[in-house]
């Protein structure tokens, strides 16, 4: 069986294990069903998230000009400090930042590889969790905007790491730490004008990824230099597919890319 789309993240269900679907425009896999199954990834070209020409991607699946463009690529998505919705200050669409920064967003603690501080749209526990192949992960602060889970998770990350290993994620090399004792150490260093939203009741959430066999050595499959790759998948973590062979495709970081992929 052979399937061709563009790639963008894959989504998931939450389940033991967690559920990875790879949703093409008309199509998709249900990628848990291809463990240990030899699989073939094809590379056939670039197509922007945007404006589905077929040229280069820059980042996070646009092309140059929309990258620069969209509003889903704002700094302010990766920065959530640098909102302004909430002041009716526009970066580059008012309606649209409006609508994704003035919602509730949660500030939390995810295990991926070691303890990290994040933020994310209340809508997206615990998606993004399982994007970051974190094993457990706990709420610290639910405030109403983006803005002020920017400001907490940058007093925060004064304290504890604010980025993930990735490496040590594939490999399920994991720090064991209490989080709610790690959450209870940081209360005192949230901002002032996010104190009264602190959630000190709730527990860890476990997740449980469907990975077989994790590998010791990584390697990164870049499908521009290698533009034909056949492995055995052994596992899903985060937004990695796990072969056999210890080679590790990061479906992310390909958003935007053309791929035709084959069941043998």
């Amino acid at each position: 069986m052979q399937y061709q789309g563009v790639l963008t993240k894959m989504q998931t269900e939450i389940g033991s294990p967690i559920q990875y679907y790879l949703v093409f425009e008309s199509d998709f896999i249900h990628m848990n069903q291809l463990l240990d199954k030899k699989i073939q990834i094809e590379f056939v070209g670039h197509q922007c998230l945007a404006c589905g020409k077929e040229v280069k991607i820059y980042r996070q699946g646009y092309c140059y000009e929309d990258f620069y463009k969209q509003p889903q690529a704002g700094d302010w998505i990766m920065r959530p400090e640098l909102s302004k919705a909430h002041l009716d200050i526009e970066d580059r669409d008012l309606e649209y930042e409006k609508k994704v920064q003035l919602q509730p967003h949660i500030v939390y603690l995810a295990n991926s590889s070691n303890v990290k501080v994040g933020v994310t749209r209340k809508t997206q526990v615990p998606t993004r969790w399982i994007d970051q192949g974190a094993h457990e992960a706990i709420e610290i602060v639910e405030v109403p905007n983006r803005y002020l889970a920017g400001i907490t998770e940058v007093a925060l990350k004064e304290y504890v790491a604010d980025k993930t290993n990735w490496r040590k994620m594939l490999k399920n090399e994991i720090d064991d730490e209490s989080l709610v004792a790690f959450r209870d150490k940081l209360q005192e260093f949230i901002p002032e004008e996010a104190k009264e939203y602190f959630i000190p009741t709730n527990t860890e959430t476990s997740l449980d990824f469907p990975v077989l066999q994790y590998p010791t050595h990584l390697k990164s499959l870049n499908l521009e230099k290698t533009p034909e790759y056949t492995g055995v998948l052994k596992g899903i973590k985060g937004q990695y597919l796990i072969f056999e062979d210890e080679t590790v495709f990061n479906v992310r970081n390909n958003e935007g890319t053309v791929v035709c992929i084959t069941m043998l």
